[in-house]
């Protein structure tokens, strides 16, 4: 299903079950070798928590995540924001963190993406450089498993012939496909090749209430970020009536790059490789009772 869609909107497109690579190595350094056992997705606050206005007091811990999701000790990884709490600025976290167990302590291996107060460019940073927590702020999309290795669906992509992005196309081939039933998926992706459109929340929340797209699109940094980007993503074909996000990506890289995904700028140059597992369930916590349709994407 996915190799057919992907072939209508990339020059050359593989899709294959493969064993998961070993994901405590280069690039991706992860906390753990894959990406298997007990897939699923959380989707936690959401952005009615970031917008029109800001409510700083939604805070949440992946520790705890882990435990509502039913999966003690679970890996995770994904797209959210950071908490203010700790930060005192609003920043992108890419989460990446083997949660704690009875046996053993959270790993965190996280990222946070932020504008650098010296030149308003991007600051990466370890989140583990500064803090010992495993806490996020407002929102996050989720994907957790058991952190094993195992087999995986292995996505090639290079040359972007449509106007979809890599995420927006592989979602839309499964709704497609699927129709009514929705399917959530989730895992990691490198840009190995090209440039992408990358944003970074402003350290400073809006004082006036974002009521647009277009006041969201003029309040975000945005950046052409070199490759190469890894990206955490998670993804459902459909909102079964949830109010989900049904694609969020957050990507850091080694050259101190990272934030949130929209597109690569480079189609004719452009590759993609991922490793992506279905989820078996969709958990979702703390969803907003007011809600709207606002900075979605």
């Amino acid at each position: 299903v996915l190799q057919k869609g992907l072939k209508e909107n990339f020059a050359d497109a593989q899709v294959s079950v493969v064993d998961c690579p070993d994901l405590t190595q280069e690039p991706f350094n992860f906390p753990a070798k894959g990406i298997c056992g007990k897939p699923r997705i959380a989707d936690v606050g959401g952005v009615p928590y970031l917008i029109p206005v800001v409510r700083k007091e939604k805070v949440y811990d992946l520790n705890i995540v882990a435990k509502d999701i039913e999966l003690p000790g679970a890996f995770i990884l994904g797209a959210g924001a950071a908490s203010s709490k700790i930060l005192g600025v609003n920043a992108e976290l890419i989460p990446i963190v083997q949660t704690k167990s009875e046996k053993k302590p959270a790993v965190n291996g996280s990222y946070v993406a932020q504008i650098n107060p010296a030149d308003k460019g991007c600051l990466l940073e370890k989140y583990s450089s500064k803090y010992t927590d495993c806490e996020f702020g407002l929102l996050a999309n989720l994907y957790a498993s058991e952190g094993q290795p195992g087999k995986v669906i292995e996505v090639k992509a290079s040359g972007r012939t449509g106007e979809l992005n890599f995420v927006s196309c592989l979602r839309q081939i499964l709704e497609k496909h699927y129709g009514e039933k929705p399917v959530g998926m989730g895992g990691t992706f490198i840009i190995q090749k090209g440039k992408a459109k990358i944003h970074i929340m402003p350290p400073e929340f809006s004082a006036c209430p974002l009521n647009t797209d277009e006041d969201v699109n003029n309040w975000l940094k945005f950046f052409e970020m070199k490759a190469p980007l890894i990206c955490q993503t998670v993804i459902v074909s459909r909102d079964p009536g949830f109010d989900l996000r049904v694609e969020h990506t957050h990507c850091f890289s080694h050259h101190g790059e990272g934030g949130h995904y929209h597109q690569d700028t480079s189609p004719d140059s452009v590759q993609y490789l991922g490793y992506l597992l279905p989820a078996e369930l969709l958990f979702r916590i703390d969803r907003p009772q007011e809600t709207h349709l606002v900075g979605r994407d």
